[in-house]
């Protein structure tokens, strides 16, 4: 991808341009100093000496006046077109004009057009307008367009992309208002690295992957996992010594049953030999603070509300 974006593509397409613009001007010059009847064949009778149907007879008129300050003039725009906006390589234009301001002057638009429907939620906490069925109703709406490319529309995601209606124990972070909204704000980037340097046999791979099949009560090779669970160690520093994972680090719990890479002793074995990188995009270039306050509640109200503080006791 890395080749498209060097500087030599600009300098291409304004070559092109320019020499596409400067053809047509010269097409132009050619054609009105050219004189067919002076080829052999032409007539004397302002005729080119070309005859279709035995007498209908191809006239050698000039261009039509009209005609020809229309092509002058469509030279003239592609010129003009070219100085005032971008096109001749990293030359600006004199309107100074870009895609990027203009999606940026949009997006302001837009934002201050939808933001008071967003404003009587601001003041509320996610929790609260996790309850709220007009909060909600526009944060799922919010959610199908942003999220559920990913997540999937009900949320519960696939292969890859983490589910959103699991319990705690699934979730890669605290599920919390604080975290979602971070989450959504600054995206998140997990990695698995690759751990086969550390487990240099194919014997110690599969016997570790064995023991962790063995912590989630799946299937296993009761030897391999009693094997693979002197081995582990080298998991223990993320994954915690009963392989409980660690929310901070963003270490799964591997004692579930949520296999978000595949599951089985082949989908294992490969985290184990290659690691893994997610990432999960930041969405505060495309949503605004108070959207992603509602979106966040949606997303706390799909994976299981915690329960509301009590109330203080009157005194």
């Amino acid at each position: 991808m890395s080749d498209f974006v060097n500087s030599f593509w600009p300098w291409y397409v304004a070559a092109i341009s320019l020499v596409s613009i400067l053809a047509c001007a010269l097409l132009l010059w050619i054609a009105g100093k050219t004189k067919v009847n002076a080829h052999s064949g032409a007539g004397s009778d302002n005729t080119t000496g070309h005859v279709w149907d035995e007498n209908l007879s191809e006239l050698n008129n000039p261009l039509p006046r009209w005609w020809m300050w229309l092509f002058i003039l469509t030279v003239i725009f592609g010129l003009a077109y070219l100085v005032i906006f971008p096109g001749l390589g990293s030359f600006q234009g004199t309107a100074q004009w870009s895609t990027q301001a203009e999606h940026k002057d949009d997006m302001a638009r837009m934002e201050a057009q939808v933001a008071p429907l967003y404003a009587e939620f601001a003041s509320k906490s996610v929790e609260s307008l996790a309850r709220d069925p007009r909060a909600l109703a526009i944060g799922e709406r919010q959610f199908m367009n942003t999220c559920a490319q990913c997540h999937g529309s009900d949320g519960r995601g696939s292969k890859s992309y983490p589910n959103l209606t699991n319990a705690d124990s699934a979730w890669l972070g605290s599920r919390n208002a604080a975290h979602i909204v971070q989450t959504v704000s600054k995206g998140r980037t997990g990695m698995m690295p690759p751990m086969a340097a550390a487990l240099p046999g194919e014997t110690d791979i599969t016997d570790v992957a064995h023991y962790v099949l063995s912590l989630s009560g799946s299937p296993f090779n009761e030897v391999k996992a009693f094997n693979g669970k002197q081995k582990f160690g080298v998991c223990a520093a993320c994954h915690g010594m009963d392989g409980k994972g660690n929310k901070t680090l963003g270490a799964p719990n591997l004692t579930d049953n949520y296999w978000l890479h595949g599951w089985g002793e082949a989908a294992i074995v490969s985290m184990i030999k290659n690691g893994r990188t997610n990432v999960m995009p930041a969405q505060s270039p495309k949503l605004s603070a108070d959207q992603i306050h509602v979106v966040a509640a949606y997303v706390l109200s799909i994976g299981g509300l915690p329960p509301l503080s009590a109330a203080p006791a009157a005194k």
